[in-house]
């Protein structure tokens, strides 16, 4: 199986099964000298874990990260980076109904279909849970970015036909992890948390979508055409699972806007340098960033996992059957989808920063050649 691998420098490689031993991924291309801790990944892992709210998931797993490589003295090596975390509650026993007979709008047929086999439990390596990967690995992205002054962002702007009113990035830094949705608007996020539990009474789902924005971004990332920052943020946003749409800019209102009415006029900064009087763009301008903050939006859909009767095709009987998916699955996807969109923001961001040179792909101080460093290991005899 291909497809497993993410990024050109900052290159992540994941593994894992929702129901197998363990989840885990290398990362291959972080720069040595950069403090790093599994308490620094932890802080993100805790965002997305199942079970940390009444609309989540109640599967009881604390996705405790474990760094096997790549670490020295709480510095990056220059090395991969392995991380795992021990997969701790999987019942795959509710799933034996759908080993031939796949759920609706879920992968058990494609896969099946392709492979000729799939791993069944939980949904195998096609099920949400894989994206712990990307959670952790994103973590050490954000380490890097911050150390170029970027900062990155994301809340849940809309579920269902609740839709927050248009906040501050400063205001999505302060209010969105201050309530169970991540909604940056208290008020709002309230009304979601009703509508949510609502559906979840019923025994269905609801869709939503994820706003984010990244600040500090310097002027030059990306490339024309296929390579184009947009582009690549576009693949990075639409392989999260059960995204629908991305959207950067204006996004799908461009479509109501002439040309006029989008353009953004220039003019000179305090230092004489050409800047974009607003930001419609959304911070990339022909695939390149233009120094704005980039911002868009990620919609996903409805939970497919719902307890509603639904009707299947058991292919190795022969039979239609009306059958229930019994098990421990999130009424909605956002408010634990916002560090995955963030780590997939961070991803993409920093990939970029390494292959324009903004970041020295050795080293985070920026010295080669230099050997006697800050994070070098003593040797205890010299002591």
């Amino acid at each position: 199986m291909n497809g497993n691998r993410f990024g050109r420098l900052f290159q992540v490689t994941t593994f894992g099964e929702s129901h197998g031993e363990a989840m885990g991924c290398t990362v291959s291309g972080c720069p040595a000298g950069l403090e790093l801790s599994e308490e620094d990944i932890q802080e993100d892992l805790d965002r997305r874990k199942p079970g940390q709210s009444m609309i989540t998931t109640s599967r009881g797993e604390p996705d405790d990260v474990t760094i096997n490589s790549g670490i020295q003295d709480g510095y990056t090596t220059g090395t991969p980076i392995g991380m795992v975390i021990q997969n701790k509650d999987a019942r795959s026993g509710k799933y034996e109904p759908f080993i031939t007979a796949p759920r609706p709008s879920h992968g058990d047929f494609t896969y099946s279909a392709k492979f000729g086999t799939r791993n069944w439990g939980g949904g195998g390596r096609s099920s949400a849970r894989e994206t712990v990967n990307w959670v952790a690995a994103g973590a050490i992205a954000k380490k890097l970015l911050a150390l170029q002054g970027i900062e990155l962002k994301a809340h849940v702007n809309q579920i269902g036909d609740v839709e927050a009113p248009e906040v501050s990035f400063e205001e999505m830094l302060e209010h969105s992890e201050e309530n169970d949705v991540r909604c940056a608007h208290p008020e709002t996020a309230a009304e979601m948390q009703e509508l949510i539990e609502k559906y979840q009474e019923e025994g269905d789902s609801i869709g939503g979508s994820i706003e984010f924005e990244a600040r500090g971004v310097p002027v030059g990332l990306g490339a024309p055409r296929f390579d184009s920052l947009s582009a690549r943020l576009g693949q990075a946003m639409m392989a999260v699972p059960a995204t629908t749409a991305f959207e950067f800019g204006l996004g799908t209102d461009a479509a109501e806007w002439t040309g006029k009415d989008r353009n953004d006029d220039w003019e000179f900064d305090d230092d004489g340098n050409p800047v974009p009087v607003e930001n419609d763009h959304g911070g990339i301008q022909g695939g390149i960033s233009s120094g704005e903050p980039i911002y868009g939006e990620v919609t996903l859909h409805a939970p497919t996992s719902i307890p509603k009767s639904q009707q299947t095709a058991d292919w190795e009987t022969g039979e239609l059957k009306e059958e229930q998916v019994i098990g421990r699955h999130d009424p909605v996807l956002p408010p634990r989808g916002v560090p995955v969109v963030e780590a997939m923001l961070a991803l993409t961001l920093v990939d970029f920063m390494l292959l324009s040179g903004r970041l020295n792909p050795d080293r985070v101080d920026d010295q080669p050649g230099e050997y006697d460093t800050d994070y070098h290991p003593s040797n205890p005899r010299n002591e």
